[in-house]
């Protein structure tokens, strides 16, 4: 038996960069811009049917909370989907001047925190087998953080 081992490859610094920005644009044009572009359409057919008037008024007492108008619950509502999407809701209502960028501010670490717990949920927890009576426990802690991340990001906004 031969103590040989084979022979590493080498790529430059520039060849691993290409790749790495390959795959990445991939990821991006796969993933993400679907759902964002996802995101844009569905708070511009809400705002032309007046559904999204409607989501504010209803959500409005309860985002109050957190000093952020009803709409923006649309947000938090599409990043449990998809994360991109959040973002892309996020940015919606913030071109269409239902959000401000504080509101954006106090909205974006709920987003990453909640992101896609839908998706995940089957790749990480299905695959690791967790069992699935522990799901709600799961997603309720997300959800949980994801408000309290709201708390302290506009109890930050306040402070400085």
């Amino acid at each position: 038996m031969s103590n040989a081992q084979a022979p590493v490859s080498r790529q430059s610094l520039m060849d691993m960069f290409v790749a790495g920005a390959r795959r990445g644009w991939n990821v991006a044009t796969n993933n993400m811009v679907p759902n964002v572009i996802m995101a844009f359409v569905l708070i511009q057919a809400l705002n032309v049917t007046g559904l999204l008037e409607i989501v504010g008024k209803a959500f409005g007492p309860v985002m109050a909370l957190w000093g952020l108008p009803g709409e923006a619950a649309a947000a938090l509502i599409a990043s449990f989907l998809s994360m991109g999407g959040g973002v892309g809701v996020t940015a919606s209502l913030y071109t269409a001047g239902k959000l401000s960028g504080p509101d954006v501010t106090v909205l974006m670490p709920a987003i990453f925190l909640m992101g896609a717990l839908l998706q995940f949920m089957g790749r990480c927890l299905g695959t690791a087998g967790v069992d699935s009576r522990h799901y709600p426990v799961i997603i309720g802690v997300c959800i949980a953080n994801a408000l309290l991340s709201m708390w302290v990001m506009r109890l930050i906004l306040i402070l400085f």
